[in-house]
Order: structure tokens, then C-alpha cells, then sequence
């Protein structure tokens, strides 16, 4: 885990590991969300990259047996 330190303008630098490891580019946009005292960056990813991310998965539903 690293620290970082928000600047006067209230940016932050992502660590260059980090940034090495989430193949993270310049200009690229994050969601920001709050939970609570904490904030989560979560990378926005185009529709091309998620081609085949849920690739097995189980899409078995369980019914209720009453059910028509």
C-alpha cells in the first residue's frame, strides 16, 4: 500500500508501480466514489477492452419452484 499526499490544488500522484501494474495512460478517466471516510478511484474502461470479461461465468438462475 502507498501513501500520497494531496497537493495544493488538491491533486494526487498515482505511484508509478501502481500506474505500471493498471496499465494506467495519461488522460485516462477514473469514477470517483465515496464510501463513507474513504474514496475509491475506479479506472472507466472503453467498451472494446471489456470484451470478454465475464467469459464463464455461471449464468444458472435458480427458480422458485411455484414458479410458472
Amino acid at each position: 500500500m502507498a501513501t500520497v499526499t494531496v497537493s495544493p490544488r488538491f491533486q494526487v500522484v498515482i505511484p508509478k508501480q501502481t500506474r505500471d501494474k493498471m496499465e494506467i495512460k495519461v488522460g485516462q478517466q477514473f469514477q470517483l466514489i465515496q464510501y463513507g471516510d474513504s474514496i475509491e478511484f475506479i479506472p472507466v474502461r472503453k467498451i472494446k477492452e471489456m470484451k470478454g470479461f465475464l467469459k464463464g461465468i455461471d449464468t444458472g438462475v435458480q427458480r422458485e419452484s411455484n414458479r410458472i
